[in-house]
């Protein structure tokens, strides 16, 4: 891959919630997994964690949620919409953040694990899946966690939704870029 092939997989990769119905392979989403374990990790803490949702799968891990939102005390509508809105694609990522041996550590290990998902989403993109990076509501993180046999103190970093893509979304303009130069 050269330079204007890298920049152009990063410009075509954005959010799409238009999907079909159609499965997306078990062992694609393994290869994307993989390819998440590859970026930056300080220390090697190895600190990311996966779990797979699909077919009734998706309808448990909506239910797991909606109740912790609703012990919250979010709105009716919004625990009402959670319950069946991982059920939109066919496949749900769950991506943890393990706890660290410090709180800098858990910190690094958030952001390897933020560096892991941008790799996964990137890769994705490559093999012409729509992506979603949701994040996991207030007062979930820890039924979630557990659901997905997580260790404690894992921090839910990302709920990705994953198919096929019926239409290619427009890309969001983006700010011109602030970048301080500071030399001798």
């Amino acid at each position: 891959m050269n330079p204007t092939d890298l920049e152009h997989l990063i410009r075509r990769r954005r959010t799409s919630m238009l999907v079909t119905d159609e499965a997306v392979p078990y062992e694609l989403v393994e290869q994307l997994c993989e390819l998440a374990q590859w970026a930056p990790n300080h220390k090697r803490t190895w600190p990311w964690r996966f779990a797979l949702f699909d077919g009734q799968g998706r309808a448990t891990l909506g239910n797991v949620i909606a109740d912790a939102m609703e012990v919250y005390g979010d709105a009716p509508e919004k625990v009402a919409k959670a319950r069946g809105k991982y059920l939109r694609t066919p496949a749900t990522l769950v991506v943890g953040s393990a706890p660290g041996d410090s709180v800098d550590r858990t910190a690094e290990n958030r952001d390897a694990t933020a560096a892991g998902i941008q790799n996964l989403l990137l890769a994705a993109t490559a093999h012409g899946l729509a992506t979603y990076w949701g994040s996991c509501p207030k007062g979930a993180n820890d039924p979630v966690a557990e659901l997905c046999g997580f260790e404690p103190g894992t921090h839910v970093a990302a709920i990705i939704y994953l198919g096929w893509p019926t239409t290619a979304p427009e890309a969001p303009a983006r700010p011109p870029v602030t970048l301080h130069h500071i030399s001798d």
